[in-house]
């Protein structure tokens, strides 16, 4: 997906939307933060397969951009995303299943691996595929009625998309059997304690919390966040003394490519005194 007409000066893009784009996924980009927005409200941005492959495209977007450095996932008018539209599949829109994991998966992006931080910022549902879709993200800001929940349950429609795998190693295991056994809604307190929801916000702000969650990720010296978020994923595939040492390798790129010495310069200078991050 091209992110459209656009201006670029040094890393701010400007996405220029159209009054009667009708695209079941909008883009906009502010400065260095690429927002990818569920538009089918009439389906409660449940995701049919032209939005799957619109999803995806966004963040092939976004992750062959230098400039973009993080992506918030969020939903049109007040719902997050209420899963796979499953009405879809009599029109012929339906989500493609794919047992060969190089192909996309049924919801979009969620079988791609990314090199940059993603955030979620949910209000309303994030429910069966929608789950899915917001525990992709590293990050989740949800407003404090939002709701989540594997309420596929109810209807004999499994989890393919990554949500059996990724609620067990986010939440660990008896939190994820809770929700994937019973199907229930799970929002507010409990849903932060779990580990759905990262921060919580008054209903009709996660947009915008996220939005400063963002920017000072943005603001971080990048090779060397970057790095320590990916040896976080790639660590669960390795046994302990591989993941070791793969995290000092990576650690090692980041040291050689000046980073850290222009950190530990700035810290010299007085910066960062006292725990700020300023």
């Amino acid at each position: 997906m091209s992110l459209g007409p656009e201006a670029r000066v040094g890393y701010r893009y400007v996405r220029r939307m159209q009054a009667n784009d009708t695209s079941p996924v909008s883009t906009e980009t502010r400065e260095n933060i690429l927002i990818i927005t569920i538009n089918r409200p009439q389906a409660r941005n449940a995701v049919n397969g032209p939005a799957a492959d619109a999803l995806r495209e966004a963040f092939e977007e976004f992750e062959s951009t230098p400039e973009l450095r993080v992506a918030i996932l969020t939903g049109s008018k007040g719902t997050f995303c209420a899963g796979a539209d499953l009405k879809s599949i009599s029109t012929g829109d339906g989500n493609r299943i794919e047992a060969d994991m190089s192909l996309p998966g049924p919801m979009g992006p969620t079988r791609m691996t990314l090199s940059k931080p993603t955030i979620a910022a949910v209000e309303g549902h994030a429910v069966a595929g929608g789950l899915e879709l917001a525990m992709f993200c590293d990050l989740r800001v949800a407003a404090r009625d939002a709701v989540f929940g594997v309420y596929c349950r109810r209807w004999g429609v499994p989890l393919i998309d990554g949500g059996t795998v990724r609620l067990s190693r986010m939440l660990g295991h008896s939190h994820a059997l809770d929700l994937i056994l019973t199907g229930r809604g799970v929002s507010g307190d409990e849903a932060r304690m779990m580990g759905l929801a990262n921060r919580l916000c008054e209903p009709g702000e996660a947009l915008d919390t996220a939005l400063d969650l963002a920017r000072s990720l943005a603001e971080f010296p990048q090779l060397c966040m970057n790095a320590d978020r990916r040896s976080s994923y790639e660590q669960w595939d390795l046994p302990f003394a591989e993941a070791m040492a793969a995290e000092t390798a990576g650690g090692l790129e980041v040291v050689r490519s000046g980073e850290t010495r222009d950190g530990a310069t700035r810290f010299a200078d007085g910066a960062g005194r006292h725990g700020t991050f300023d």
